[in-house]
């Protein structure tokens, strides 16, 4: 095998801790939108989250609308982290600075903005309550906040991940912490976690874990490493064809794998991951390296409020999972992570949603019918090594659901599909998908 190269370090890097909202230059911004105390300002359509999700939704919009309707996108973060890059960053394998560009310059022209947060919906009134005071009202209401990390949820495992051996691909700072402490381990114990339950791209914990294995091994030192990856589930992904590549890579770098087991608790102090197993039983793991992945759910306001429905884990929003509308509020949408779909939660999922979502709002202002669908696709590209990448793609059932019919070729371990993901997709995904042209 060719040898990758050095692992880049980062240096030292601050510990902060985990940070839900990661905004390394909020900045001014020139397009708030802000109406008087007291007033409420009216929008045609009105996004709710400035993410991969709402940027793509509103770009699609402002092109299918023209200059006949208003888009307005309210996202607090001056910054846009696009998430994909973490695991790379994790593993060594992009600089941090990639993944972060200002709001300002990546919101589709002709989009407002409001940089606010949301802090509750009344959608009989059709109205939007927000941190600073503001009401804003609307035409159609659009969904899309993202997903929250309950880093509380697992006794100790925020204190852990403020200690210099507690890391993750799924914070941005925690991202660029995991390419140090990683790089640095010669000999020890890695212990890599995954959720229960609705969780965004759940599998990509597994990526920075096989990157790294990949550097340790060109390094000579894999064999002093012990490798244990905690995973919910019975199998290693859920699709027979993706679970045969996957496991040979596990069984190539000698990772041991507990299957259907949680991370219980953390004791920081000690260094050790309390891990319970499928028969009740709990094994303790003492680490060098603890890399986690914290249970997830909506974010309170949705999980609180009258968007979700009853019997929906998570409280995500309740919505048809073809329409993409909701349930009992016809003008309100939702996609991306907060929307309790059938589909597996990922970036992408969210282009064929952004699809329908835009068709379908476009309709509904017209006072047409919605007629368009999302299929239930959804794509998760496993790093497997430091230049080739397993590409599973699949539907809400897990069935394999290839971009090119009847060819499942990507599904199977490649160097192009590396070429993909790392070197194509991040400028697809900053020049075309944010402004609705992909």
């Amino acid at each position: 095998m060719p040898n990758p190269g050095p692992m880049p370090n980062p240096g030292p890097m601050p510990d902060p801790g985990p940070n839900p909202n990661p905004d390394p230059n909020p900045g001014p911004n020139p397009n708030s939108d802000r109406a008087p105390e007291g007033a409420a300002t009216h929008h045609d359509v009105l996004v709710i989250g400035g993410g991969n999700a709402g940027l793509s939704v509103a770009g699609r919009l402002r092109r299918l609308l023209g200059r006949t309707r208003g888009v307005t996108v309210i996202e607090p973060r001056g910054t846009h982290l696009y998430k994909p890059l973490f695991s790379h960053i994790a593993g060594g394998t992009a600089p941090a600075h990639l993944a972060q560009r200002p709001q300002a310059a990546i919101t589709p022209r002709g989009v407002a903005w409001i940089q606010d947060a949301v802090t509750s919906i009344d959608p009989e009134g059709g109205a939007v309550h927000l941190a600073s005071g503001a009401t804003h009202t609307y035409d159609q209401l659009i969904v899309c906040p993202g997903i929250q990390k309950n880093w509380d949820g697992i006794p100790g495992l925020r204190e852990a991940m403020r200690s210099p051996s507690g890391v993750s691909n799924y914070e941005f700072d925690l991202a660029a912490k995991a390419s140090g402490a990683l790089c640095d381990l010669a000999r020890g114990t890695v212990v890599f976690t995954q959720p229960p339950g609705d969780a965004s791209c759940a599998g990509a914990a597994q990526k920075p874990m096989y990157l790294a294995c990949d550097f340790w091994r060109a390094r000579g030192v894999l064999d002093d490493i012990r490798v244990v990856l905690v995973v919910p589930t019975e199998t290693i992904f859920g699709m027979p064809l993706i679970d045969r590549e996957l496991e040979r890579k596990i069984a190539e770098y000698g990772i041991e794998v507990r299957y259907g087991s949680t991370l219980a608790d953390v004791d920081a102090g000690a260094r050790v991951a309390t891990i319970e197993r499928p028969d009740g039983g709990r094994e303790r793991l003492t680490y060098d390296v603890l890399h986690a992945v914290p249970p997830q759910s909506a974010p309170d306001w949705i999980a609180r409020g009258p968007l979700t429905g009853p019997g929906i884990p998570g409280g995500f929003v309740d919505v048809d999972p073809e329409t993409l509308r909701h349930a009992r509020h016809p003008n309100v949408w939702a996609l991306g992570d907060a929307a309790a779909t059938r589909a597996s939660k990922s970036g992408g999922a969210l282009r064929p949603q952004a699809k329908a979502v835009a068709k379908n709002v476009v309709a509904a202002l017209r006072g047409k019918p919605a007629r368009a669908r999302y299929n239930g696709y959804s794509v998760c590209p496993f790093t497997v090594s430091r230049h080739s990448v397993v590409f599973a793609e699949f539907d809400a059932s897990y069935r394999p659901k290839p971009t090119i019919p009847f060819w499942r070729g990507l599904a199977r371990e490649r160097r192009l599909t590396w070429v993909f993901d790392r070197r194509i997709l991040p400028w697809v995904y900053w020049h075309l998908i944010l402004q609705g042209r992909a």
